[in-house]
């Protein structure tokens, strides 16, 4: 599991109690219902990490990394 994946898993996990990614091939695992508030608790969630990680590339380009 790279990076990214992991990272959205663990929100998933966190904000949408979904316990994971992958496909399970079964309907009554992978087909869930949220709530609008849990979507967008898990949509902030990934854009926070996502300004975050922006951040540390700018950070990281401008020390010459």
């Amino acid at each position: 599991m790279n990076k990214v994946d992991a990272l959205l898993t663990r929100i998933a996990q966190h904000h949408l109690r979904i316990e994971t990614l992958e496909s399970r091939r079964r309907d009554s695992l992978d087909f869930r219902e949220v709530s609008v508030m849990e979507l967008r608790d898990a949509l902030e969630a990934a854009y926070k990490a996502g300004v975050e990680q922006g951040r540390k590339a700018t950070k990281n380009n401008a020390s010459g990394r």
